[in-house]
């Protein structure tokens, strides 16, 4: 069985594939500094309390936007699982072309969704990850990575608020009612949610009217993608685990 780890800003999400097929799933908040053996223990106990034996795990990729903590977790895996985990990074075989400035520079999590998205969907695609930040990417029917945005994401958002705006409170996220706001908790997730959903919309015409690809498929994934488009109204395709998918196929392909 394959392990996937993908570690995000916010969050970070493991999955363990039984040949195709994804048995098991798990999110957690992505920690401040922990040793190896804290992270090795810790993501061992998550397979004690499953059904899955952590003795199953044949294989392990890790896709990380956080470098703080990949010595830790990189070590952990070897101690606890004894297995060389294989690490996104520049110079794998992704079946993709990186059209940018600096192809270096773009991060791995984008890498991984492309790489789902092209393989499985196909292009012109535009994919849509809802995180820490939005990212919305571009890949042509050439299966190339042309040209991509970065957002604040809406946890941001949120935050930057209730810091800088004494009397502003936390909110739930998500979509209102209405956008005829009668309190200011409704007035906050109003301008939130739904200044984000016009934000999409926006973008998401923008790209295909100046890059003159009107049928390009959009493509979402991430946490707060559902809040967006709860009506499936604006995405074609909503996929929670595209990126989970896209380590598998990065895996089959580089091992």
């Amino acid at each position: 069985m394959l392990l996937v780890i993908d570690v995000g800003n916010t969050n970070y999400v493991l999955g363990v594939y039984r040949g195709e097929k994804l048995i098991k799933c798990w999110r957690m908040a992505t920690a401040g500094v922990r040793t190896a053996d804290e992270t090795g223990i810790f993501i061992h106990s998550l397979f004690d309390a499953s059904d899955v034996k952590a003795s199953s795990i044949e294989a392990v990729i890790i896709s990380s936007v956080v470098p703080d903590i990949m010595y830790s977790l990189s070590q952990g895996i070897r101690k606890y699982f004894n297995i060389e985990p294989m690490i996104v990074s520049v110079g794998m075989k992704t079946g993709i072309s990186i059209r940018r400035d600096n192809p270096k520079g773009v991060g791995a999590d984008r890498i991984v969704n492309l790489v789902a998205a092209n393989e499985i969907y196909g292009g012109p695609a535009v994919v849509i990850d809802y995180g820490t930040a939005n990212t919305f990417d571009v890949i042509n029917d050439r299966s190339e990575f042309i040209t991509g945005l970065i957002t604040p994401g809406i946890s941001i958002c949120a935050d930057a608020l209730t810091q800088r705006a004494a009397q502003l409170p936390k909110i739930e996220i998500k979509k209102p009612k209405t956008i005829i706001a009668k309190n200011t908790v409704d007035s906050i997730q109003a301008g939130l949610v739904l200044g984000h959903i016009g934000q999409t919309i926006y973008i998401i015409e923008r790209l295909k009217d100046e890059l003159e690809m009107p049928d390009m498929k959009v493509i979402a994934t991430g946490g707060l993608a559902r809040v967006i488009d709860p009506n499936k109204k604006i995405f074609d395709i909503l996929d929670p685990v595209l990126t989970l998918k896209g380590l598998k196929i990065l895996y089959e392909k580089n091992a």
